[in-house]
């Protein structure tokens, strides 16, 4: 039957991401799941050599990249975008009828039409931004602070990265709203039951990640925004983490808010994007103004475009969202069924290797987390770890890694963090835990 299902998809549907897209709209519609199974023909070592920067040394000492949590290294096929937009291309957006004029503009549509692909969204919802960080403040500023109250409350999670907690702040503040915030478990996990008690009348938005930079906890956001909606509560997703690393659905989820950083997704940087449900773009003023997010400009006033336009002021990084789109192909081409599948094998065996390490305490274990690991090692302060595996040619990050909130919890005030991807190698992590001992001795 199974084998049936994927052959009648198949024929009316040509690429993995659609297949999935309808088997995800049939489980919502059924409760039963179905998923696109990984493919086991992928040949990582060539994927491997997609990714220049992995060639190089450090030190004298070949690269070990585990810092993908902070950016995901470029293949081959987005540094040429990029290069190849600039050498042949460059010209504004939206702004001439010549030749380069219309091609700038239909790579920087093209992005957003395969973003918008990927992440299962209409385009005409996408805003293109800089990242995650623009994209909360975006709503922050747009749609939180013209409704808060005095008295109204914002709910955030302990695991949240600083891009989503500080806006807020500074929101809350010039509003007379609170937040709340909902704790972990023992094992880096939302505890669901107190984070649905916080969920009281007061409250009109609930923020959180989806997968933990720190932990690599992957939260249920879509229990949890069904959850806040019975309530009528909004809801924004930062998926920062997410888009990475797992086959994404954001209509599935049911959120009203999911905001994507692309220079994690292996694009460049200064990318990204902000999803929001169309009734709420169609309500939003603009965050920022200038030319191209207007239809009309007199002194007397302006009429501005419609959504996402309207949040679009000025001129984009236009070679990046080329790059971006060349990103969102490559990942796609791979199936982040598979690239789930590659990073959870590669975890399995990194938690197995630390788990010979003396003195070396992990934080975080929740079921089915993303390949982020953060550790201490008894004794060794987590920059003077860091320093020294830069020696072996590891790059690795320490520090509080914009989660203040996260570290007082735990009682420390940095951790190192190592964090895979899909281009990494088994035998990477064997010398990351020869290296690790060796500075492990040296700090003894």
């Amino acid at each position: 039957m199974a084998d049936r299902r994927w052959e009648i998809a198949k024929s009316c549907f040509p690429s993995r991401l659609a297949i999935s897209q309808l088997l995800s709209a049939i489980s919502s519609l059924t409760g039963i799941t179905m998923t696109v199974a990984p493919s086991p023909a992928i040949d990582w070592a060539a994927v491997r050599a997609d990714f220049p920067v992995l060639t190089r040394e450090v030190h004298g000492k070949p690269l070990i990249y585990f810092d993908s949590a902070n950016t995901g290294q470029k293949p081959d096929a987005v540094i040429a975008t990029v290069d190849d937009f600039y050498r042949r291309h460059n010209a504004n957006v939206s702004r001439a009828v010549h030749t380069l004029g219309t091609e700038a503009t239909e790579a920087y549509e093209g992005a957003r039409t395969k973003l918008a692909r990927f992440l299962n969204v209409r385009s005409d919802e996408l805003v293109l931004c800089s990242g995650t960080t623009f994209a909360i403040n975006l709503v922050a500023y747009s749609w939180a602070l013209p409704r808060l109250q005095p008295g109204d409350a914002i709910v955030l999670t302990r695991m949240e990265h600083h891009a989503n907690i500080v806006p807020w702040q500074l929101v809350a503040q010039r509003t007379g709203a609170v937040i709340k915030v909902a704790e972990l478990d023992e094992l880096g996990r939302l505890d669901l039951d107190r984070l649905y008690a916080l969920l009281t009348p007061e409250v009109k938005l609930l923020a959180l990640t989806h997968v933990s930079n720190v932990l690599g906890t992957v939260n249920p956001v879509r229990e949890i925004c069904r959850e806040a909606r019975k309530r009528g509560i909004a809801t924004l997703i930062d998926g920062s983490q997410a888009a990475p690393h797992l086959a994404l659905d954001v209509a599935a989820i049911g959120c009203d808010f999911y905001a994507v950083t692309g220079h994690k997704m292996s694009g460049p940087t200064g990318t990204g994007a902000l999803w929001a449900r169309r009734e709420h773009l169609e309500a939003m003023p603009p965050f920022i103004g200038g030319g191209e997010m207007i239809k009309e400009v007199r002194f007397e006033g302006t009429v501005f475009a419609d959504g996402p336009r309207r949040f679009e002021a000025g001129t984009p990084n236009i070679a990046g969202f080329a790059g971006l789109g060349a990103a969102v192909d490559y990942l796609s081409a791979l199936g982040m069924a598979n690239i789930e599948a590659r990073e959870q094998a590669l975890l399995q065996r990194f938690n197995a290797a630390l788990g010979e390490v003396p003195g070396l305490r992990i934080f975080g274990a929740a079921p089915g987390k993303a390949a982020v690991v953060s550790f201490l090692i008894e004794g060794a302060h987590a920059h003077d770890l860091a320093t020294l595996l830069d020696l072996e040619g590891v790059a690795i990050r320490s520090g509080h890694h914009c989660a203040h909130p996260l570290m007082q919890h735990f009682g420390v005030p940095a951790t190192c963090r190592a964090s895979l991807a899909y281009y990494n190698t088994f035998e990477e992590i064997d010398a990351f835990v020869a290296a690790l001992n060796k500075v492990r001795k040296l700090l003894a």
